[in-house]
C-alpha cells in the first residue's frame, strides 16, 4: 500500500503576489486610478475638438486684426471663384465676397449669442435649481410647473415668435436664447442639488446652523456648478445650429453682418455651380458643434457623480 502523500512547506507556499491579482488593491486601483482612466478615455478626438474650439476661438476675437479681404465689400467680377483661387484660400460666394473672411467674421455671432446665453440661462438657471431643490414644497411645485408648461410648446415655434415681436439685434436675440434655455439648466441644477444636499458635510453645516443663503453658496454651488456647465457646453452647440436656423430663415442679425446660417441660406441658390458657397459654412458649423458635443460629453462624464466613483 503506497504511503499517502506529504505536504511540504513549498506545496502552502503563497502565490506569486506578481501572478495573481489582490482583489483588494484592484478595488481601490478602481476608484483611485478612475480620474487616469477617464483621461485615457479623452483621446485624439477630444483634443482635436479642444484645437478646432480654441481655433474658432481665436479668429472671433481676432477677426478684424487678421490679414483677410473686407467681409462686406461686393466683387461681382470675381464671383463664384472655386476654393484655392488666387487670393481666396475657400473661394467667393455669388457676390465675390471671400467665403473665409466671412466665416471668419460669421464666428463672432455665433460665439457671441452662444456662450453668451449660455452664460445668463447658466446663472440665473443654476440659481433658481439651488434654490427649489434646497427648499423644496410648494415653490419646487410651482417652478416645476412652469418648466413643464414651456417645454411643452415647441422651441423653434416660441422662439419665432419671440424673434418676430421683439426684434433682431444681436443683443435681443442672446437675451431670447438665454430666456428660453433658462429650464433646461434649472432642471439639471435641481437634480444635482437634490444629491448634493444628503451628503455628510451640507448635513454638518445645517446641523450647526448655518443660514440657508450660506449653505447653498459654499456648499451645494460648487459640486452643482460643474455638471450645470458641463451641460452648458453641449447647449452651446444647439444654441449655434438654432441660430444658423434663423439666419437662414432670415430672422437673425439683419444683412450684411455675415452669420454662418446665412451664408448657408445664400449658397442654396449656387448648389449645382458652386456648392462650396454652402457647403464651406455648413462644414464649419457641423465640426464646430461635433467640437462642442466631444468637449461637453467628456466633461460631463468627467464630473459625474456616478462615473466618478464618489
Amino acid at each position: 500500500m503506497a504511503a499517502p502523500e506529504t505536504l511540504t512547506t513549498g506545496s502552502l507556499a503563497a502565490p506569486d503576489p506578481a501572478g495573481v491579482p489582490n482583489e483588494a488593491e484592484d478595488g481601490l486601483e478602481n476608484v483611485a486610478g478612475s480620474p487616469r482612466k477617464r483621461r485615457k478615455k479623452r483621446g485624439v478626438i477630444f483634443w482635436l475638438s479642444v484645437f478646432w474650439l480654441l481655433t474658432i476661438l481665436f479668429c472671433a476675437i481676432t477677426a478684424s486684426w487678421l490679414p483677410l479681404p473686407d467681409e462686406i465689400q461686393a466683387d461681382v467680377a470675381g464671383k463664384l471663384q472655386r476654393p484655392g483661387a488666387e487670393g481666396h484660400l475657400l473661394g467667393t460666394d455669388g457676390l465675390g465676397r471671400d467665403i473665409l473672411a466671412r466665416l471668419v467674421h460669421g464666428s463672432r455671432v455665433s460665439i457671441i449669442i452662444g456662450f453668451a446665453s449660455v452664460g445668463m440661462g447658466i446663472t440665473a438657471g443654476c440659481v433658481l435649481g439651488m434654490v427649489v431643490g434646497y427648499f423644496r414644497g410648494w415653490l419646487e411645485r410651482f417652478v416645476l410647473f412652469y418648466i413643464d408648461v414651456q417645454l411643452a410648446y415647441p422651441f423653434l415655434v416660441v422662439l419665432l415668435a419671440l424673434i418676430a415681436f421683439v426684434g433682431q439685434s444681436l443683443l435681443i436675440i442672446t437675451m431670447v436664447f438665454a430666456l428660453l434655455s433658462i429650464p433646461l439648466y434649472t432642471r439639471v441644477a435641481r437634480a444635482n442639488t437634490l444629491s448634493v444636499s444628503q451628503r455628510e458635510y451640507v448635513m454638518a453645516a445645517r446641523a450647526l446652523g448655518a443660514k440657508p443663503a450660506r449653505v447653498i453658496f459654499r456648499e451645494i454651488l460648487p459640486n452643482v456648478a460643474l455638471p450645470v456647465l458641463a451641460f452648458g457646453l453641449l447647449a452651446v452647440g444647439s444654441i449655434i445650429v438654432a441660430e444658423g436656423t434663423l439666419s437662414y430663415l432670415g430672422l437673425s442679425v439683419p444683412q450684411p453682418t455675415p452669420t454662418w446660417g446665412s451664408m448657408i441660406a445664400e449658397g442654396r441658390r449656387y448648389l449645382q455651380d458652386a456648392p462650396h458657397v454652402a457647403a464651406v459654412p455648413s462644414l464649419v458649423m457641423c465640426l464646430t458643434v461635433l467640437s462642442l458635443t466631444f468637449v461637453g460629453d467628456s466633461l460631463r462624464a468627467l464630473f459625474d457623480v456616478r462615473e466618478s466613483g464618489i
